[in-house]
């Protein structure tokens, strides 16, 4: 089974988890792109749910489907945001970001009474770090922001290379937000309660793509089958 169909696969678990009446978060990236395409079958089949997108992106997608869409300013209460995510761990931390969507995919899954990753099972890790951490900064005091965060990096007892996200015509890659994004090549990340704090606390740093307490539970689609992590239902 590829990659992609094990995603899918997850994506189909987590359809399960709708309800008639929910109020929906939809994530951004290949994994949740499946999530939203099934979910625009079921609604075209007469599945009654009112969504909310995590990008621009997702937004078309599900416009395009015919799914309900409203924002968080009508809707800021969500009952379940389905996301994919670029790493895991057992503890339920996520890194996410690889998409660029990292800003309103966290601002989405905070208002969400649930959030519930869906991924092959390749993005499960012991330790967070191997991915690079996305870091979303405004454009202004770009050199200023980088060495703050290189500073906050190396306090938290992590260290690796920050370089900024580029298109492929060599730009500089700019968020929904208008924001560009840092990548922080780390290998390893033994403290990422530290670490988010620590990021946190640097001016020009709008967001980072450290989840940590966000997810309830992961549908992780492997070559055995499905496996669930923390609480699904």
């Amino acid at each position: 089974m590829s990659a992609d169909e094990l995603k899918r696969q997850a994506a189909a678990r987590a359809l399960e988890l709708v309800r008639p009446g929910m109020r929906l978060g939809l994530g951004t990236g290949s994994t949740a792109k499946h999530f939203v395409d099934l979910l625009g079958r079921r609604v075209a089949e007469g599945l009654d749910v009112l969504c909310v997108a995590t990008s621009e992106a997702t937004q078309a997608q599900a416009v395009s489907l015919n799914i309900p869409m409203s924002t968080l300013d009508e809707t800021p209460a969500l009952d379940l945001t389905v996301d994919g995510a670029d790493e895991i761990d057992p503890q339920l931390r996520l890194i996410k970001g690889g998409g660029a969507a990292l800003l309103r995919e966290k601002i989405v899954a905070a208002a969400s009474a649930r959030m519930v990753v869906i991924a092959d099972d390749g993005k499960l890790v012991p330790t967070l770090g191997r991915f690079p951490l996305p870091i979303e900064v405004v454009p202004f005091g770009l050199e200023a922001t980088r060495r703050a965060v290189a500073t906050a990096i190396a306090a938290s007892g992590a260290a690796g290379d920050i370089a900024l996200r580029r298109r492929p015509d060599g730009g500089p890659l700019v968020t929904d937000g208008g924001h560009f994004i840092l990548d922080a090549r780390l290998g390893a990340i033994e403290r990422p309660e530290l670490l988010a704090q620590a990021l946190n606390m640097v001016p020009g740093v709008v967001e980072h793509g450290l989840f940590i307490g966000l997810a309830s539970g992961a549908i992780l689609a492997g070559a055995g089958g499905l496996r669930l992590l923390g609480r699904i239902e």
